[in-house]
């Protein structure tokens, strides 16, 4: 027997109900995404971005102080990509700041070895 169109009308009229309220809900404010933001900052800060990624750090700062007025304003989603931005742009002041210190450490190393063979090559440490 066909289905007749008053047999899914309820059914059809329940779906098309949920998917209308389902647009209107809105998102969360984002503070897990401003609260990851202001972590890759700190973490940033204390590897010292400050002096071996000056430009990438103070971008991760305007990024969140301007993810956290969006949130003051109540515009969420502008809020919500500012502090994603602030959060990969503290990474990558990190990341940074972390290759130079590393570069550095390596560096001293190749500069130790160099001496040693100096020292070798003249006779055992003269």
């Amino acid at each position: 027997m066909p289905t007749s169109f008053a047999q899914i009308r309820l059914p059809l009229l329940a779906a098309v109900l949920a998917s209308g309220l389902a647009g209107c809900a809105s998102t969360p404010p984002p503070t897990g995404e401003l609260s990851a933001a202001q972590q890759a900052v700190m973490r940033a800060d204390d590897a010292d971005a400050d002096q071996y990624a000056p430009q990438d750090l103070a971008a991760a700062r305007r990024a969140l102080s301007a993810a956290q007025g969006a949130l003051s304003q109540g515009k969420d989603e502008d809020a919500r990509r500012l502090a994603l931005t602030a959060a990969a742009e503290g990474d990558l002041a990190y990341a940074r700041s972390k290759e130079a210190l590393t570069n550095a450490e390596l560096n001293q190393r190749r500069a130790e070895i160099a001496e040693l063979r100096r020292r070798l090559s003249n006779g055992g440490g003269q």
